[in-house]
């Protein structure tokens, strides 16, 4: 049996653009990608902040600075919304006492504030 924990998160990320006419996914800056560890076309959950909507779709690597909500989803966010966009992994039970979730809170302009990683705690 596996169970499902986070994997990693960018918090309080700005939207910079968002295209409804484009082929859907998540377009996210390559630094911010290699910070939080998210591969192109990962699955990950979106947040907004702003507004409560979620929805899942993709990442693909986008243009410095940029988090641009891309197809249908484009609908459901406006440009600087403040969103969460984070990314699961499932894990045998051997797993979990190693395992660490990566957060990487950013600031104004996408600038990376900081990041932790964050070991699951017993209760």
């Amino acid at each position: 049996m596996t169970r499902t924990f986070l994997r990693t998160k960018l918090h309080r990320a700005t939207i910079t653009a968002a295209d409804p006419d484009y082929e859907g996914s998540v377009s996210i800056d390559r630094a911010l990608c290699r910070a939080a560890g998210l591969l192109e076309f990962e699955q990950v959950d979106v947040y907004d902040i702003t507004n409560g909507v979620r929805f899942t779709t993709y990442v693909i690597y986008g243009e410095p600075g940029q988090v641009q909500v891309n197809g249908a989803a484009a609908q459901l966010v406006r440009p600087g919304d403040l969103i969460i966009i984070a990314a699961y992994v499932a894990l045998e039970p051997v797993e979990i006492e190693t395992h660490r979730s990566r957060v990487v809170l950013l600031g104004p302009g996408n600038a990376v504030k900081a990041s932790h990683d964050h070991p699951v705690r017993q209760p």
